[in-house]
């Protein structure tokens, strides 16, 4: 289980002999992994400012575990390519987390224990304040980056009729410059390919023979061009009509198309090599375009790859990672480091509150082993430290027992100090 407990209890004899039977209880029947969880002796202040303190630890709490959840899913998405490796990238401090916390130990060097608790509190807001402002950011320029591209690879979905034909096409395939010729080109569906072949220099007047070639073809026909006096156009458009063969309206501009193909090859570049782990080196003017349902295969240029053709099949280069991963790598480290002081901060500020003055308690970080077990634990814990508050306790123990001017939720309210670490909320 991903889930642990955090609870405190006075640090006198009788309740230090209390944990010493829960720790016993809880092994013999195997209900959880239990470990001291070492809180330094802060400034407490007056009890009004842990008051208002125990508010906006509670809301700061709240807004760490929302911010390291985005993070968390920032990194998955950034790793698409490699979803099963995003574990191993949530690391605290260079370990897994569970370590982390196991082992958690107060960073003096950056939130000093000897200046009040309002200050280290400040510290964490503003440190977390940062990373959200980064975060938002950093994502916002992803998701543009990733948008536009998939805009741009949409133009390369579908069939002949609606997908762009900039990476099919080539300047040879065209009569270009000419005062008075034309290269158009015609979807003809495949059992129409004779009678194109027959019928495509009658089809007006003008005709140039022996002018078409099949270029491109997919599931449902086929590309072709052919050349005719511009004078013409209107009426081979008409008459083509008539015999079901579509003219694509397409005009050769080769700046444009160079231009959108080192656009979509920039994109590329940009979301592989700045974003994600896996780098593609593309080929300079090659088809950029992902996997298609209709796989488009160009003909009689050997050196042009298919649009359909994957990444994949396409030159690597290796693997790296790219700043945005770097830094939601280093960030969601330093925001989660962040989240267990104030998981801690919360247990000390709750322990005064509770127990009182002078501050004496001992923190235990519980592991429960099974989700199981987790109903058994809680009535272990329960019943060992009932005598913390016997009117609680018992409204707990025994859910028919009603407190009078007292509402209190029976599964969220404890005899003793309680808050939750979930990191199930990561996977």
């Amino acid at each position: 289980m991903s889930e642990f407990w955090l609870i405190s209890a006075p640090g006198d004899k009788e309740n230090l002999q209390a944990l010493e039977r829960m720790n016993t209880v809880t092994s013999k029947s195997n209900l959880s992994y239990n470990t001291k969880f070492a809180i330094p002796d802060f400034k407490v202040g007056t009890l009004d400012s842990l008051v208002g303190l125990s508010d906006e630890l509670g809301k700061l709490d709240t807004f760490a575990e929302s911010l390291i959840k985005r993070m968390a899913q920032s990194v998955a998405e950034v790793m698409e390519d490699s979803k099963g490796k995003v574990q191993e990238n949530l690391l605290a401090n260079g370990v897994d987390l569970t370590s982390f916390v196991t082992h958690f130990e107060w960073d003096m060097a950056k939130y000093p224990a000897k200046q009040p608790l309002v200050g280290v509190v400040d510290t964490l807001a503003k440190q977390l304040a940062q990373i959200e402002t980064d975060l938002k950011t950093r994502t916002a320029a992803y998701n543009t980056l990733k948008t536009t591209l998939e805009n741009l690879e949409k133009k390369s979905m579908g069939n002949l009729f609606t997908r762009t034909l900039s990476d099919i096409v080539s300047k040879e395939d065209f009569v270009l410059d000419s005062e008075y010729l034309i290269t158009l080109l015609v979807i003809v569906p495949k059992p129409n390919y004779t009678q194109w072949q027959k019928t495509y220099e009658s089809l007006s007047d003008m005709v140039v023979p022996r002018s078409t070639k099949l270029i491109a073809e997919d599931n449902e026909g086929g590309l072709f061009t052919v050349t005719l006096f511009r004078k013409v156009i209107d009426d081979f458009k008409s008459k083509a009509k008539e015999n079901k063969f579509t003219v694509r309206e397409f005009y050769y501009d080769e700046n444009e198309i160079k231009r959108e193909r080192e656009e979509m090859t920039r994109l590329m570049s940009d979301k592989k090599l700045q974003f994600q782990t896996s780098c593609v080196a593309l080929k300079k003017g090659s088809s950029t375009f992902p996997d298609h349902k209709v796989k488009v295969t160009p003909l009689g240029h050997p050196d042009r790859l298919a649009a359909g053709q994957t990444d994949r099949e396409r030159e690597s280069e290796g693997e790296g990672e790219g700043p945005l991963l770097r830094w939601l790598k280093v960030n969601f480290s330093e925001a989660f480091i962040a989240w267990i002081h104030i998981k801690a901060l919360r247990v000390f500020v709750e322990s005064v509150l509770r127990y009182g003055l002078p501050v004496n308690f001992q923190a235990v970080l519980l592991k429960p082993h099974k989700k199981s077990s987790t109903k058994r634990l809680r009535e272990v814990l329960n019943s060992v430290f009932r005598h913390l508050d016997e009117v609680a306790a018992a409204s707990i123990l025994d859910a028919s027992v009603e407190i009078p001017g007292l509402q209190l939720n029976n599964q969220d309210y404890f005899p003793y100090v309680y808050f939750r670490i979930d990191l199930s909320l990561l996977d």
